[in-house]
């Protein structure tokens, strides 16, 4: 049994369960005021105390449907690892502090049949963007198998390939992990979120990386669900000098839901 241990544990979020448990709690305790039960979200990866509160109202936006969830498509950027195409682990669980998360093997073997889809561990050992949502679903969800794809250099169709191959039905989460602009003082980084917000919600799949670190995940996304017909909400949207104080760099968060 190969296991993929926690990287940023105690970093960007407790070591301790228990208070993990709590945080995470703490942060769905703000519902969204949202009456659909979403297929896909989109949701920040920094630092709990950055980025929790808008990840968390993403999460809370499940709670009619969580129960009906047993599969979850995760996409993250990598942030330490330069590679062409997209990563899967060799792991037969992710680990946190809460428990192991069991990998979707049915769903690995699917994506067996894409020439973008490579085993690459090293792109998943350290990388955090997947990392910091695992606590998040395994407090929203009852009992559930993960698909954890780390995006490197990879076009939106490449990414909408992968996702129309696990889209499932109402079984099946996809999760996209991506922060919004970076470093800019706190007035720049509203005008440039603000506009990044608007492709988004007209699901415009041409999302630069210095609107959105995770921008190949998010278009290869917004690419298939303007295919599909789907409807997108923002949820919340912020930025660390909102949450964390300091506004001459500050870097940006939303929460999106698709339905």
């Amino acid at each position: 049994m190969s296991v993929r241990k926690p990287a940023v544990s105690g970093l960007f979020y407790p070591a301790n369960a228990e208070d993990l448990s709590d945080t995470v709690s703490r942060y769905l305790a703000t519902p969204a005021s949202f009456d659909h039960n979403p297929k896909a979200i989109i949701a920040p990866h920094a630092g709990y105390i950055y980025s929790g509160s808008i990840a968390g109202v993403a999460y809370s936006a499940l709670r009619n449907s969580a129960k009906r969830i047993s599969k979850v498509v995760l996409l993250g950027p990598s942030h330490r690892v330069g590679f062409r195409g997209i990563a899967v682990p060799s792991s037969d669980e992710f680990s946190t502090p809460l428990g192991n998360i069991a990998i979707d093997a049915v769903n690995l073997g699917k994506l067996t049949l894409l020439p973008q889809v490579i085993t690459l561990d090293s792109a998943h050992a350290q990388e955090h963007s997947l990392e910091v949502h695992l606590p998040f679903l395994q407090q929203c969800l009852d009992s559930f198998e993960l698909t954890p794809l780390v995006i490197g250099d990879a076009d939106a169709e490449s990414v909408a390939e992968v996702l129309e191959l696990l889209w499932g039905g109402e079984e099946t989460l996809i999760v996209i992990s991506t922060d919004l602009s970076h470093y800019h003082d706190y007035v720049t980084a509203l005008e440039i979120d603000a506009a990044t917000t608007r492709e988004i919600l007209a699901l415009q799949h041409s999302l630069m990386g210095d609107q959105a670190c995770g921008c190949k995940c998010v278009n290869g996304l917004l690419l298939l669900a303007g295919r599909k017909g789907m409807h997108i909400s923002c949820l919340a949207q912020a930025n660390s000098g909102d949450t964390a104080g300091d506004k001459r760099r500050v870097v940006g968060y939303a929460s999106y839901a698709l339905y």
